[in-house]
């Protein structure tokens, strides 16, 4: 290449393997194009990971740089920087545009390529940032913009068979990573020791289950005492001692796709306090999961919890919702608010979604039995009971380690 190009096709080797078949990105993208159409969007620009790789499977890291998909009536088009080289085409959905960065505005210019000026566009208004909508109107003149985001979270948490099928092998991954971490837990190791048992696990599981995928973003958090207090406290070098209350989290992450294995723990025999807030929080999980059947809303499972917690007298110490949805999302990306355990959510349930259950309480230090307990699960919401994939046990039989 002699010139300097603002962006080029490069269709570099084979395309790999996706995580699902061409036709269910096709079944994504006219799913989307249906919603474009019932708002009058003639071209849609996707910038979000999760939205990226639920319509492409291609999973970007942007490391500073735009990435995106541009969705038309005929074409959807991924656009990605020049340093990925080949990758974002071999491991997309359809085509794929380079853009350089020998000038700035290449990405916006690889986009007007695929979307055109003037036209009524779709973005995702919870993720476009104040900068690049500048630079949108600047490079694309739309005739309109439209929020669209909305629209793809609710197609998102409707999930297909071929997703429930990662999502449950997902899970057992999970599991894996719940033993080693079991295995692994003794008086003087350190959290961190702890935690690096478990992702070791699951990325040779993932790796044995899954050949000729891209490996990245599995993680482990335990925590330990005080550590506990708060759902998503990152590991520590502090030492486990006799006593202490554990928690155990795993976090395995297959083509984008999350999962979660969480369980209280304790080194040694809790003490009479720390046992009955741990049964009582037992009692609240499996109570929670009784209620996921369709027809429920997620705010009427909330208020449900909340009233089986109030009267043993341990509202005060909930700590946050009581589960969300499953699919393409990550600490740093994704997240279907639309399908969380809330007093502010209305969804009504249905089968084929996939949502957790994981109360938690903390008591503050000082207190009898302080810490942070928390058990989750997956389930499928089913025409009947749901289903948990989930298969680490928990609960005090199960989880005091000698």
């Amino acid at each position: 290449m002699t010139e300097r190009p603002a962006f080029y096709r490069f269709p570099n080797g084979e395309k790999a393997p996706l995580p699902f078949a061409p036709e269910e990105y096709e079944t994504r993208l006219a799913g989307l194009r249906r919603s474009m159409a019932e708002a009058g969007v003639e071209a849609a620009l996707l910038t979000s990971m999760h939205n990226v790789a639920y319509y492409s499977g291609f999973l970007y890291c942007a490391f500073g740089r735009p990435y995106g998909l541009v969705v038309t009536p005929d074409t959807a088009v991924t656009i990605a920087a020049g340093i990925d080289g080949g990758q974002p085409w071999r491991r997309c959905h359809g085509e794929a545009l380079t853009y350089t960065d020998w000038a700035r505005g290449n990405f916006w210019r690889a986009v007007r390529h695929v979307a055109g000026t003037g036209r009524r566009l779709g973005i995702e208004g919870d993720h476009l940032a104040l900068a690049a909508r500048a630079e949108l109107d600047v490079h694309l003149a739309p005739a309109s913009v439209t929020d669209i985001a909305p629209a793809a979270m609710r197609q998102r948490i409707a999930k297909s068979p071929a997703e429930i099928a990662l999502i449950r092998e997902g899970a057992a991954v999970a599991d894996v990573g719940g033993h080693a971490i079991r295995d692994a837990i003794r008086e003087g190791a350190r959290e961190i020791d702890v935690a690096m048992a478990g992702r070791d696990a699951m990325e040779a599981e993932i790796a044995r289950r899954f050949p000729q995928a891209e490996y990245r973003d599995t993680w482990v958090w335990f925590q330990s005492g005080i550590n506990t207090d708060g759902a998503h406290n990152p590991v520590t070098a502090r030492r486990l001692r006799r006593g202490d209350i554990l928690s155990l989290n795993t976090f395995p992450m297959i083509s984008g796709y999350y999962t979660a294995l969480e369980r209280t723990l304790f080194l040694g025999e809790p003490d009479t306090e720390s046992l009955r807030t741990w049964e009582a929080n037992v009692a609240a999980h499996e109570y929670g999961i009784s209620l996921l059947r369709p027809g429920i809303t997620c705010a009427e499972v909330a208020q449900r919890i909340n009233a089986f917690l109030e009267e043993r007298g341990l509202l005060q110490y909930r700590s946050f919702g009581y589960g969300h949805s499953f699919g393409i999302l990550s600490h740093y990306y994704g997240r279907e608010a639309g399908l969380e355990l809330r007093e502010d959510i209305d969804t009504v349930l249905e089968p084929g979604m996939v949502i957790s259950m994981e109360p938690m309480l903390t008591i503050p230090e000082g207190q009898p039995g302080a810490g942070g307990y928390r058990e989750h699960d997956i389930l499928i919401v089913t025409e009947d009971a749901p289903e948990n994939i989930t298969g680490f046990p928990y609960g005090p039989e199960h989880n005091v380690i000698d």
